[in-house]
């Protein structure tokens, strides 16, 4: 049965204020050229995280979820989410959700201008309430990520939808189950069919599916929750739709993307890391690449430890879907290219407008060319600190990469950006040693 959202004054949970993460004026000053050494705690995954806290929309009862991390985009999620009406508490790194009497359906401009992550919320609130109305998202400028997948497989559940003021506005009286063959593999667009097809009438398959590890986190959080779904992390999904489903706890996976990127600083730096919390089974690609530029790399349960005694060797990638390497990895290898010994060819697949880092880098002394999705970088002996301004989240970490191994002072500008998917990164680099200080 589909639940009718009460129009009432939404009742929150009291709270403690989050810390800052900081204003978009913020920079990082940074000074570069010694080798890394310490121990890094992993955050949770905020790929992961986003899609889970937008899954408490599916159930009346109380989820919980540990390991979030404290980032922009979290806050943002869940300001949305109180926005419709969900109480929400956050201490530390659990947060705790209720969603049984929404104030109303629906996403605002004004409040998820920043995140395309929004568009998360569409598939659970049609799925329960019959109705959503949720604005075009926005987020970093690294090209088209359209959201007409989504909106395809959410028609094809037989959701009547338009495109009205810029608002994606969806109804159903009840969602029925069907066979769903994306044109693209699309991680939020399997996410938000997966979690409207669990309160669906039968089974739905999903053909072309995204196989991130995000995904199957996503899976295993809705099943927990008493959802029936199968195949998650492969490219067909099965999902048999359940009438209601339940509260529960899960915890978020640990973050990937913020495990390679902190490997990638110390073999661009040199030294040697430890990183606790980690889940080195979702970085195969990542970590086959580390080893090829000449890391010492070992993996023990959830400890991943780098070590860097040379110059790193150029290494050319490819990006593409899971389990290919990541696109949320590339920028960041271009800076370990840059002051590699060789020649490096890497090709961007996913998004056409991801090399705008590509300028800063060549302020650093970066020897880069672009020959269309291409970029050649002649790796120099050393870069050399400079202003520098971040343009997108995975750019920021590129920069910040190239800064610890560059000479002299870098002031990275626009971090803003950075606050977005990294949690307390200026805290963790100085752990390993690194000068590095948040100014206004």
């Amino acid at each position: 049965m589909l639940d009718s959202p009460r129009i009432t004054r939404a009742v929150h949970f009291r709270r403690p204020r989050p810390p800052s993460t900081g204003i978009p004026m913020d920079k990082l000053k940074i000074r570069g050229g010694a080798r890394l050494r310490g121990e890094v705690a992993v955050s949770g995954a905020k790929n992961a995280a986003l899609p889970i806290l937008a899954a408490s929309l599916l159930t009346a009862d109380e989820f919980i979820v540990d390991n979030v991390p404290q980032l922009q985009d979290v806050a943002t999620t869940l300001k949305l989410l109180r926005q419709m009406g969900v109480a929400a508490e956050r201490d530390g790194g659990t947060v705790r959700l209720k969603a049984d009497d929404l104030s109303n359906t629906e996403a605002p401009y004004e409040m998820v201008k920043t995140m395309r992550a929004s568009i998360l919320v569409l598939g659970p609130l049609v799925a329960r309430f019959g109705t959503a109305r949720v604005s075009l998202p926005g987020g970093c400028a690294i090209g088209a990520r359209p959201v007409d997948q989504h909106i395809k497989g959410l028609e094809l559940l037989g959701a009547r939808i338009r495109i009205e003021g810029g608002f994606v506005v969806a109804e159903a009286k009840r969602l029925k189950g069907t066979r769903i063959v994306t044109d693209m593999v699309t991680v939020t667009g399997t996410e938000n069919l997966m979690m409207a097809a669990a309160l669906a009438e039968g089974e739905t398959i999903i053909e072309n599916a995204a196989r991130e590890p995000e995904v199957v986190d996503l899976a295993d959080a809705l099943n927990a929750m008493g959802a029936r779904i199968s195949g998650a992390g492969t490219a067909s999904i099965a999902v048999q739709g359940v009438e209601r489903l339940h509260g529960t706890r899960h915890r978020v996976m640990p973050d990937r993307i913020e495990t390679g990127t902190f490997l990638t600083a110390v073999a661009a730096a040199g030294g040697e890391a430890v990183l606790r919390g980690a889940a080195p089974h979702t970085l195969d690609a990542v970590l086959d690449k580390l080893k090829e530029a000449g890391a010492d790399l070992r993996a023990e349960g959830d400890l991943l430890s780098i070590r860097m005694d040379r110059r790193p060797r150029a290494v050319s990638l490819r990006t593409a879907p899971y389990p290919a390497f990541p696109t949320d990895m590339q920028a960041q290898f271009m800076a370990l290219d840059c002051v590699a010994d060789g020649v490096a060819r890497i090709t961007e697949t996913i998004f056409e407008n991801r090399f705008m880092h590509v300028l800063e880098l060549q302020r650093l002394g970066a020897n880069i060319a672009i020959e269309g999705n291409t970029a050649v970088v002649h790796g120099v002996d050393r870069l050399a600190g400079a202003p520098v301004m971040a343009t997108d989240l995975r750019a920021s970490a590129c920069l910040v990469v190239a800064a610890l191994a560059a000479d002299g002072e870098t002031l990275v500008d626009r971090i803003y950006h950075l606050d977005r998917g990294y949690e307390k990164m200026e805290s963790k680099l100085a752990a390993l040693g690194a000068q590095v200080e948040r100014v206004k």
